[in-house]
């Protein structure tokens, strides 16, 4: 028999000598609780914690995990923790009796345990609980890598990544600063929500199950409605939906849903995350760049309340105006390509000519002959050197007409549109346009990239005749924006890793 075998096997024991007691940990259904472990220790004044008169002091409950335990001849000592703070509970033979020292003997790191008593400080200035009832709530069959804290600091406890990301109870448990970052994402999207409500804005729910997945170039996942006998694709953007609310005269929209996109798996990217997207009647894209930046600030504004501080836990300072930088100005300024030498697709291979470009900062490449279309090689263009530089928050303006086939054309600028994406620490936060409103040049647009999609490209848009028809009812002229909620989260709390911030990332099949 293993080592954890035999733990648990003796835990099991426990809990059938606590059940002989009549102290069943699984049969208790509720506790009350006077309040949190850090409540009790701000209020332990108010709370006759400095009463020398026992007979003042009114009785306190509290409920939580024991994350550690000591027995000291006739005494014990044990912290308890709610998940968010902890304070020790200090158990005395002569105040509990034989019968509740027993129980409390049959008790393991790990359970969960109610107590109540009165709040006092112990010798060593500990404030603390001083027990005269307890009640076992649950027994923990398996030992919790709980690891060792002295003055703040951890140590040993649970390392392992591929257990952390696998069983994220143990790490919500174990490890505070994971623990902290994952909630910090609940808080980041409330903010979100807040932020759009105070503005006027009507949250909504759009399908997920979509006979055509548009609004964005991915590859799909599909499954098959039983119901009516037909294949259908999850969507990958949320886009085309909230564009029809605008077009029933719903002028302020957003929505905060899952998206998935069948694609690959990186320090960055999750085929299935969360996506955020809003749309505004009446606006264009500057007024989308200034909504971008004051959503930023209010939600960093949000997280750092007691500071008032508006820099991120990554160390951006959203107080700003954020940059504003001309894409093919950013080419030129990094590449010596000029406008001219990206006018054509042929004119752009002969530039570069035939030898594979490498940035030697990031050790990125571009071979130019691989691209298909002019739109493709500015775009690789943009992520192999210009993308490193843009560390401050930046908006990238004047996107290519064939990789943005919902963006409105640029009058200014044949072959651009009217589209930005959003930078920061040399990551892509955002992407926005002046939406397409014609509808004669929106189903233009969706022809060319079914054409593409003839040719192989599998992550061509493909056409919408639903949102078509929705757009020759007539939409008024739009701004919209989305924003990764995942990456807006690894921005804000300063996250190297995007499994850092999802509670339960997808993981191959294993232990």
């Amino acid at each position: 028999m293993s080592e954890e075998q035999s733990i648990r096997e003796l835990r099991l024991e426990k809990l059938a000598r606590l059940r002989e007691l009549g102290h069943d940990p699984f049969a208790i259904e509720r506790f009350t609780l006077t309040d949190t472990a850090d409540g009790l220790l701000k209020r332990f004044s108010e709370l006759g914690g400095d009463d020398e008169d026992v007979s003042l002091k009114p009785e306190v409950r509290f409920a939580g995990r024991i994350v550690s335990m000591r027995f000291m001849g006739k005494a014990a000592f044990a912290h308890i923790s709610d998940g968010d703070g902890k304070i020790q509970g200090y158990f005395r033979k002569d105040d509990i009796g034989e019968y509740l020292w027993e129980v409390l003997n049959l008790m393991d790191i790990g359970d969960h345990i109610g107590v109540s008593g009165y709040l006092f400080t112990t010798r060593t200035g500990e404030k603390s609980i001083h027990v005269r009832t307890l009640d076992p709530l649950s027994k923990s069959l398996q030992v919790l890598p709980m690891g060792k804290e002295k003055d703040g600091h951890h140590w040993y406890g649970l390392e392992d990544v591929e257990l952390r990301y696998r069983h994220r109870h143990l790490d919500l448990v174990c490890n505070p600063e994971a623990r902290k970052l994952l909630l910090d994402r609940s808080r980041i999207v409330s903010a979100v929500r807040r932020f759009f409500d105070g503005r006027g804005y009507l949250e909504v729910e759009t399908p997920l199950l979509q006979l055509e997945a548009g609004g964005a170039a991915a590859r799909t996942f599909s499954t098959h409605y039983n119901a009516y006998d037909v294949d259908v694709k999850l969507r990958i953007s949320l886009e085309l939906y909230l564009k029809r609310i605008i077009c029933g005269d719903v002028p302020k929209v957003y929505e905060i849903g899952r998206v998935f996109r069948n694609e690959g798996v990186s320090n960055r990217h999750n085929p299935e995350f969360t996506l955020l997207e809003w749309y505004e009647a009446y606006s264009n894209l500057e007024d989308v760049m200034t909504t971008v930046e004051d959503l930023c600030r209010f939600v960093v504004e949000d997280m750092n309340k007691s500071s008032g501080s508006t820099t991120s836990s990554s160390g951006v300072d959203f107080s700003k105006p954020w940059h504003r930088v001309d894409l093919l100005t950013e080419i030129e300024r990094h590449t010596k390509l000029t406008a001219d030498d990206l006018s054509t697709l042929d004119k752009a291979k002969r530039a570069l000519g035939d030898r594979e470009i490498v940035n030697p900062a990031t050790g990125k490449r571009i071979h130019a002959t691989d691209e298909a279309h002019l739109g493709g090689l500015i775009e690789k263009l943009l992520e192999v050197f210009i993308e490193p530089t843009l560390q401050e928050p930046t908006f990238v303006v004047g996107y290519p007409i064939e990789t943005s086939p919902l963006a409105k054309k640029d009058p200014k600028r044949p072959g651009f549109t009217r589209r930005f994406e959003a930078y920061v620490l040399g990551r892509e936060l955002g992407n926005a346009f002046s939406e397409i409103n014609d509808p004669i040049d929106q189903r233009e647009r969706f022809e060319q990239q079914v054409r593409e999609r003839a040719k192989g490209d599998a992550e061509a848009h493909p056409m919408d005749e639903d949102f078509l028809f929705a757009l020759e009812g007539g939409m008024p002229p739009t701004g919209g924006c989305g924003i990764g909620i995942d990456r807006l989260v690894m921005l804000l709390t300063g996250a190297e890793h995007l499994r850092e911030i999802l509670l339960f990332p997808m993981m191959k099949p294993g232990r």
